[in-house]
Parts: C-alpha cells; sequence; structure tokens
C-alpha cells in the first residue's frame, strides 16, 4: 500500500510536469529581454563625419516611443539604447563591447558604416549577438555561411552598382566615366559592382578613378581632375558631407556629366538642399523607399501613416528628409522580427525569425519593392528603381530593377 502511494504520487508530480512542462518552454529569454522588456543596442555617428545620419537614429529611438506607448511588443517594452560611435571604428568596439558586456542587450541593431561594422563583426559573431539589420550595403555583411549573426538590410552597393551599370549599357554604352569614391570596403564595393555590371566594357569606359579619405576636408581636388579627365559620365560613391561637396563643385565648375549619385546620399534635406537644388537637377540614382518630398504618394497610405507618426513622435524630425522615412522603415522591420519572437526572445529565435521574411511589402517602400529573407539568404532588400532629382524632388522612372550580385 505504502508502495502504491508512492507510486500514485509520483506519477501525479510526472503529470504535473508533463502539464506544466510546455507552459514553462513557452517563454525563452536571452540577455536583455524579460517579461517586461526587451534590450536593444545601437550605434550611430552622430558627431564626425557621417553626423548627418544620425537622424536615422533619432526617428528609430521615435519610433519606438510609439511601440511603447502603444503597449510594446506582445506586452514588452522596447529599451533602445544608442550610442555615438563618431563613425570612428574603434569608437564602434568599444561602444559595441559596452552594450554586449555592461548593458547586456538582446542585439544591436542597425550599426551605421562599413568600416564600423566591418570591426565588430568577427566580436558579434564569435560573443553569438545579433548584428542586425546593419546600415550598410556592403556585400560582405550578407554572409550566413561565414557570419550567420550579422545581417544587412538595404539593397547592397553591388547590386545598386550593377544597376547603374545595366542603365548606363542601354542608354550611355560609349560613356566616358569618372569615378569618385570614399576609399574604403564602402567605396570599393560599389566600384566593383560598376566594373563587374559593365563586363569587358569596364575598362574601355571607365577612364578615371579618384578615392577620398573621411579625414579630407573636401572632394574640391578630385571633382577638378574628374572633369579634366574628359569623363561625361559622373558615378558619385560619396557620404551625405562629401556628396554636397562634389554636388556644389562640380556645378561650380561648369562640369556638367551625367551624374550618378549613389543611393545612400540621396536625401533631400540632408545633401542636395545643401549642394544647392538647383546644383542637383538631373542628378541619377536609384529608390526603393518612397521619397517623403515626392507629391505622387500624398495620397498613399503609408505616406500618411508615415506623417501622422512624424508629427506625433518626431514633430522636430526633418520630413523631407530620406534619413526620417528610412529610420521608420527599418524600425518597422526589427519590430515585425520581435513580434514573430513570440515568448521565445533569444538570440538565436532573433536570427531565425530575421532570416523569415516573406515578401514584406513596407508602408514606405516603393510598390513592388518587398523583403525577403531565408536562412541563405542575408540581403533583405533586392530590387530598385532609377529616379531622377528635378530640382525639387525625386521622380521614379523606368522599371524595378534587379541587381544581382557578383562574386
Amino acid at each position: 500500500m505504502h508502495m502504491n502511494k508512492r507510486m500514485l504520487l509520483a506519477s501525479i508530480a510526472g503529470f504535473a510536469m508533463i502539464v506544466a512542462g510546455p507552459a514553462l518552454a513557452q517563454k525563452k529569454y536571452g540577455p536583455g529581454a524579460s517579461d517586461t522588456e526587451i534590450k536593444v543596442g545601437n550605434l550611430m555617428p552622430y558627431s564626425g563625419p557621417a553626423s548627418a545620419y544620425g537622424l536615422i537614429g533619432k526617428t528609430i529611438d521615435a519610433y519606438f516611443k510609439k511601440v511603447n506607448a502603444e503597449g510594446g511588443i506582445n506586452g514588452r517594452k522596447i529599451n533602445f539604447i544608442s550610442y555615438d560611435d563618431a563613425y570612428s571604428p574603434p569608437k564602434t568596439v568599444e561602444q559595441a563591447r559596452k552594450l554586449v558586456e555592461s548593458d547586456e542587450v538582446l542585439f544591436i541593431f542597425q550599426p551605421l558604416g562599413t568600416a564600423a561594422n566591418s570591426s565588430i563583426q568577427k566580436y558579434m559573431n564569435a560573443k553569438k549577438v545579433p548584428q542586425l539589420f546593419v546600415a550598410t550595403g556592403a556585400t560582405k555583411f550578407g554572409d550566413p555561411k561565414n557570419f550567420p549573426w550579422t545581417m544587412g538590410w538595404q539593397p547592397n552597393y553591388q547590386s545598386e552598382a550593377r544597376i547603374y551599370a545595366q542603365y548606363l549599357m542601354k542608354n550611355h554604352p560609349n560613356g566616358k566615366i569618372g569615378i569618385l569614391y570614399q576609399n574604403d570596403d564602402y567605396g570599393k564595393d560599389y566600384v566593383k559592382g560598376l566594373k563587374d555590371g559593365l563586363g569587358d566594357k569596364a575598362k574601355s569606359m571607365i577612364i578615371s578613378e579618384q578615392p577620398y579619405e573621411t579625414s579630407d576636408p573636401t572632394v574640391d581636388s578630385q571633382i577638378i581632375n574628374l572633369k579634366a579627365s574628359g569623363a561625361d559620365v559622373f558615378f558619385n560613391v560619396t557620404t551625405p558631407k562629401f556628396a554636397a561637396q562634389a554636388i556644389k563643385k562640380a556645378h561650380e565648375i561648369g562640369w556638367k556629366p551625367l551624374h550618378l549619385l549613389n543611393n545612400v546620399s540621396t536625401s533631400v534635406g540632408g545633401v542636395l538642399k545643401p549642394a544647392g537644388l538647383e546644383a542637383a537637377k538631373d542628378v541619377l540614382s536609384t529608390g526603393y523607399l518612397k521619397d517623403p518630398t515626392d507629391p505622387t504618394w500624398d495620397n498613399d497610405p503609408g505616406k500618411k501613416q508615415w506623417l501622422a507618426f512624424m508629427d506625433k513622435y518626431f514633430p522636430d524630425g526633418d520630413k523631407t528628409s530620406s534619413f526620417t522615412s528610412y529610420g521608420y522603415s527599418v524600425a518597422q522591420t526589427v519590430e515585425m522580427v520581435l513580434k514573430q519572437c513570440g515568448d521565445d526572445l533569444t538570440r538565436e529565435n532573433v536570427m531565425k525569425q530575421a532570416a523569415s521574411l516573406k515578401n514584406v511589402q513596407l508602408p514606405m517602400a516603393i510598390p513592388g519593392v518587398v523583403l525577403n529573407t531565408s536562412a541563405t539568404d542575408f540581403y533583405p532588400f533586392k530590387q530598385m528603381q532609377m529616379q531622377r532629382f528635378n530640382g525639387e524632388r525625386w521622380e521614379l522612372f523606368g522599371p524595378v530593377m534587379n541587381g544581382d550580385v557578383g562574386s
């Protein structure tokens, strides 16, 4: 009888564990996650040569304030910890370590810059901490085989450059191309993409390549050299400060090539206004997000949502800047990932969900441009459309294009 009682109690306890098991297993937390909050880290150049991008970080912060005001994500508030790394890789390393080891964030989201992300990529992967939706299109940040904890977001630079190559081969097959590029992985990625896209014609079409350093005060001398080379196509691979300088200087010296400007510097408020709207007229680029200044979208529900967000949560933010629509869109993407995580807020599941986006149409993405990821595809955006600046705003033209990445 005594034995039977013990067996009965053991079986009841076992049954209780079976019943409780799934309930207990439902919630899984990694560092920085709990029943009440999710700690999200970020690195942004609020100072230094790329400080114009700081607006992205401020927009993301405002978006998370909106999320929290509306009850958080699955009942948890976002604790957004954003540090200034001044676009300086040694500072990026220092701040990333602080976020991971001291603040113990669940992941680092949208750290900005190619050199900055390169400086922490091995560290983040060794620590198995997601380096999620990095703010750079460098091709190296979509390599799940070697760096499974690092994922891009925006179209990668080689894809974008291949789209320019397609445009040139069709419309200016005999163009003489002069390139201004930042002398780092970011700049070289664009140059490689253009050369790969042009194929055998690259050697005859590209007649001048002018690098610049982020420490250079201006790119005036490079623009003068490009004009002197006889180039009639200008491929402008620069961050906002230098992009504005290049547009302005080309205008001042009367150089009027076909001007292709990389997408990371297309902000009307952050680049084209400082350069001079007249100087920027007829510049070409690519787009994947709706330009906030384009009246085409005035009755668009997505733009109306974005404007309502700006009015309520970021009233001082620049509504003419693509950086605010960019920050809003990337924050929405990470919100989607965290919602998909449910109660499994581990670093492994964050990456798993980020790699499970299927045909996502963001409110501020150009129609037909969708997000897709998989375990072997860490480039969420792959499509872009050509656009021309008419002196007031960007105008899209031609079809949505794909730029397949070179090796």
